[in-house]
């Protein structure tokens, strides 16, 4: 696919890149001289541009990457972490970030360039999409400075890749390279690094080809059905589904269906 679209960059940003392209918002977190470490100001440089890009209709879905080709996210800034204490932890700064990006109403898409490890692995596990370069390898490494994944790491890997697994991974802090990943389900594609950011415009245009109120309801759906028992998850099916009946998208879908068109969907 080319893309050919004028790229917009917002100024102003010490630790992160933020750009939007043909409908993908894509954040880069630019720190590689510490491997793209989560600071305080990476953290809050990245929620200030979701918060604009969930209100900008232009901005269809949003992907995060690091900055060159060594790390995605190496983890969260260890100097600064040497002086959490317990109300920092408390305040669970990280884990409500990562927290946003699941619930966010968009699709994300986490670009694994290289290592995710700690934060940088919950991160990607907070998107709905990862998709790995063929390099990247993945830890949670915490155990060995005496804390644990703290931002919803035990919990999202053991959903991902099972229980027993979690745990070795955990308590062990061993690295899985990008095949074990795919074969584990905590990656959902693996590619040459040369064609990861292409890979993930294309599964962005691919997205934002469909009806966006589908998207979004679909989205929700899943993730709420997951939380609950079968029945109560179709019952949100079985709701979604009958809300999007009533949508102008839909009769647009079904027209452009029969008439052999490109669906034109306008998010009614």
């Amino acid at each position: 696919m080319t893309h050919t679209a004028q790229e917009t960059q917002p100024a102003g940003f010490e630790t992160i890149t933020a750009s939007v392209v043909e409908g993908l918002g894509l954040i880069t977190i630019n720190r590689p001289e510490v491997r793209n470490a989560l600071s305080k100001t990476v953290l809050a440089e990245i929620r200030s541009v979701l918060d604009v890009w969930e209100e900008d209709d232009q901005v269809r879905a949003v992907a995060f990457t690091g900055s060159g080709e060594k790390a995605f996210v190496a983890g969260a800034d260890i100097s600064q972490l040497a002086n959490y204490d317990v109300a920092y932890g408390l305040a669970g700064a990280m884990q409500r970030l990562f927290d946003k990006i699941e619930e966010y109403p968009k699709p994300t898409i986490a670009a694994l360039n290289g290592i995710a490890l700690g934060g940088g692995l919950e991160m990607a596990m907070s998107c709905d999409i990862r998709i790995a370069a063929q390099g990247a390898r993945f830890g949670l490494p915490e155990p060995s400075l005496g804390v644990l994944p703290g931002a919803g790491g035990t919990q999202r890997l053991s959903r991902l890749v099972g229980t027993g697994r979690a745990v070795e991974m955990v308590l062990t802090s061993r690295l899985l390279d990008a095949g074990e990943a795919e074969r584990f389900g905590l990656v959902t594609s693996v590619v040459p690094g040369e064609r990861l950011l292409a890979t993930v415009r294309d599964t962005a245009a691919t997205i934002a080809s469909k009806g966006p109120l589908a998207v979004r309801l679909a989205k929700m759906v899943i993730k709420q059905g997951a939380e609950t028992d079968q029945k109560t998850g179709q019952m949100l099916e079985l709701l979604a589904q009958t809300l999007l009946y009533t949508t102008a998208d839909k009769a647009e879908g079904v027209a452009a269906f029969l008439g052999k068109r490109p669906a034109e969907f306008q998010g009614r």
